[in-house]
């Protein structure tokens, strides 16, 4: 008898040691998968830096030493003569003060705006119902398979004739032409096909029913777009603000075409300044650090909303 009730006691215990057994091994699959994805994306991490170290590091280098270490580890170490001479460099060949300014003014304009414009867009291609509103939300995506230079040159015509206001003397005067201004390099670019498609898809997975409720309670539309709306859809915001951002940083083609002017130029048209005669490959690494540090910061502060955004509406229609 005692043995015909130790047999259900045994077959209880050792299958909780099978259990247990099971646990323990899962528990260390999943350790070593997490170590083996942790390893892995930091291998890949290293080589995606490994361009910003060797710019960072190439800083600090005069040109004789930059050109002898290129084909050695040495590269991407800082050693060596070790200096800031290459940046005090930098801000005696171009006014970089006025050019990062100019920059951070264009660009904080133009996703400034560029959100404020492109996100009622996306709100009311994809939460009003209004005739015709398929065919815009079409003309808007056709617009983006239109290269930029090929509209370049007709672009510069148009905002040649467009109006402005201007102070000649102390008296403002009536004139034509946004040639050498900041408003050419701002206005052309606070509309944009790809951000309201990215508005209007992430809004349209708001629930339809809070506007419903907000439309009884008496609020307009602007209403709910302003107090529902845009608190529920942070992370497309960010994603907005990221994807203007470089651009309108990284601008080049469209500066050099209508902004002559030095103390309009942004920093990207301040690059040519050190491919004249002999190439300082020491200033420009310098420069390209100074201009990249931005970059970084807004991306790093950004990240989270940005990947959350990406997650959450994987830009589904």
């Amino acid at each position: 008898m005692t043995g015909i009730l130790e047999r259900p006691e045994r077959t209880a215990r050792t299958a909780r040691q099978t259990t247990s057994t099971r646990q323990r091994t899962r528990s260390s699959e999943g350790r070593t998968g997490r170590i083996l994805t942790y390893v892995s994306m930091s291998i890949l991490a290293v080589f995606f830096l490994f361009p910003l170290v060797f710019m960072f590091v190439s800083s600090l280098k005069p040109d004789a030493q930059i050109l002898r270490d290129i084909n050695s580890p040495a590269a991407f170490l800082p050693t060596g003569d070790i200096s800031l001479d290459n940046y005090f460099g930098v801000f005696d060949r171009v006014p970089v003060g006025q050019f990062l300014f100019n920059s951070i003014l264009v660009t904080v304009l133009t996703v400034g705006l560029g959100l404020i414009v492109n996100s009622l867009a996306g709100f009311a291609l994809s939460r009003l119902r209004w005739k015709g509103r398929v065919v815009v939300m079409a003309l808007v995506i056709a617009t983006l398979i239109v290269p930029f230079e090929t509209i370049a040159v007709p672009m510069v015509y148009w905002v040649n004739q467009l109006p402005t206001l201007v102070m000649e003397g102390g008296v403002l005067k009536y004139d034509f032409g946004w040639l050498n201004t900041y408003q050419v390099q701002i206005v052309p670019f606070i509309a944009n096909a790809f951000s309201i498609f990215l508005f209007a898809q992430y809004f349209s997975t708001i629930p339809q029913s809070l506007d419903e409720a907000a439309r009884i309670d008496g609020a307009s539309w602007f209403t709910i777009y302003r107090r529902i709306i845009v608190p529920l859809s942070g992370p497309a915001f960010a994603t907005v603000a990221i994807l203007t951002f470089l651009p309108a940083w990284n601008q080049y083609l469209w500066p050099l075409m209508v902004v002559q002017k030095e103390n309009l130029r942004p920093v990207m048209v301040g690059m040519q300044y050190f491919f004249q005669l002999n190439t300082a490959w020491g200033e420009v690494m310098a420069y390209t650090s100074l201009i990249t540090l931005p970059v970084l910061i807004v991306f790093l502060v950004f990240q989270r909303a940005f990947v959350s955004s990406i997650a959450a509406s994987g830009v589904k229609g």
